[in-house]
């Protein structure tokens, strides 16, 4: 099997530093996000192999095996290799949070301006929080959101009704103005976009008096948004044409919805899988037992196996979140704590003094503590 370089991949030295190799996977990940090349299969693969490659290198331990004997060096060690987009997204989020709407998808669609149409529309952001339920099976909502429309009265046009734009006198309806100046290195000549029709090349005489001649006025409407099974904190939605519309007849911008999940009282995601926590009896614990406990969608049987310690994890299989890209559910984690009366008393204090002469020499010895200190 081929060796990785991930070096190469990211592009950069052996020598690199943290830094150096931050700032070339932070490039890699804006050029090859999924949401700026959806559908891109080639994009996401590079995208997955830049969020290996990072995740390596960034690490000093695992560098330094890396460095040493290569692939086989960071075997078993904790390596993960990127095989799901939705594992290298939230990897690239844990770290760096997201890119910003400006610096992943611009502040509004830019097209060649010179004699073209109207100003293009500003790109809109929406939150959407939503719960682990919803996440889980994914689910469509209905957003109100205020964002800048067409001009009902002029038709996005900006001029009053009856009347017309004209061809810009300063460039000639070419929307660029020619400047010549003279300098030590001879006649310097600049291109710039006309001040006077915006780059535009027409101007509006006489200017509807609803929007003021920008042919956009500013509305209310709701949206409809289909969040799929799977989705994660920082995810976007992009909704295209549904940011502002352009000014003067401009292309309207794209709306994109940010993903919020709820916290939730007895659930903690853990990538597609969640965790609870429930109490048993020290019989329970001993004899085994069947309950039912919480799941997203309800409630399900729990067998607990005789003998079960506390801090167990019992796993029921396909309990967990939607995955992202639609292949199947995760699971859900039950963490088994055993309950210890506090303040026994009657007969309740009775059998745990019999149990606990039956007790007596039977348990195991001290041993190294598995769990750690928490802060």
């Amino acid at each position: 099997m081929t060796q990785k370089d991930f070096y190469q991949v990211l592009g950069v030295a052996r020598d690199a530093s943290l830094e150096d190799i931050k700032k070339a996977y932070r490039k890699l990940a804006l050029q090859y996000h999924p949401d700026r090349n959806p559908g891109n299969k080639e994009a996401e693969e590079n995208f997955k192999a830049a969020t290996e490659a990072y995740e390596v290198l960034s690490d000093p331990g695992t560098r330094r095996n890396y460095d040493q004997v290569g692939e086989a060096g960071i075997k078993g060690a904790g390596f993960h290799h990127y095989d799901d987009i939705g594992d290298a997204l939230r990897a690239f989020m844990r770290d760096f949070g997201g890119f910003g709407f400006e610096e992943l998808f611009g502040g509004a669609r830019r097209g060649a301006r010179g004699g073209g149409r109207g100003e293009p529309g500003q790109n809109l952001q929406v939150r959407l929080s939503l719960t682990l339920a919803e996440i889980s099976t994914g689910t469509t909502k209905k957003l109100r959101i205020r964002r800048r429309v067409a001009c009902p009265a002029c038709g996005g046009r900006g001029a009053r009704a009856g009347t017309s734009e004209s061809v810009c006198r300063d460039c000639g309806g070419r929307g660029q103005v020619q400047r010549v100046a003279q300098s030590f290195f001879g006649r310097m000549m600049t291109v710039s976009e006309c001040p006077t029709c915006r780059g535009e090349g027409r101007v509006v005489t006489e200017p509807c008096g609803d929007c003021r001649g920008e042919g956009v006025v500013s509305a209310e409407e709701t949206v409809s948004v289909k969040a799929p099974a799977g989705v994660a904190n920082g995810n976007y939605i992009p909704l295209q044409g549904l940011g502002d519309a352009g000014r003067r007849g401009g292309p309207s911008g794209d709306l994109y919805v940010v993903i919020e999940e709820q916290e939730d009282e007895l659930f903690q995601r853990v990538g597609d899988d969640i965790l609870t926590e429930v109490f048993i009896s020290d019989p329970q614990a001993a004899l085994g037992d069947r309950l039912e406990v919480p799941t997203l969608t309800g409630k399900a049987a729990l067998k607990i196996p005789p003998g079960t310690q506390s801090h167990s994890i019992l796993r029921m299989r396909g309990k967990g979140l939607g995955r992202l890209n639609g292949a199947g559910h995760g699971d859900q984690l039950v963490r088994i704590l055993v309950h210890v009366p506090e303040s026994p008393s009657g007969r309740e204090r009775e059998l745990l003094e019999e149990l606990q002469k039956h007790q007596d020499g039977r348990l195991p010895p001290p041993r190294k503590g598995q769990y750690g200190l928490e802060e």
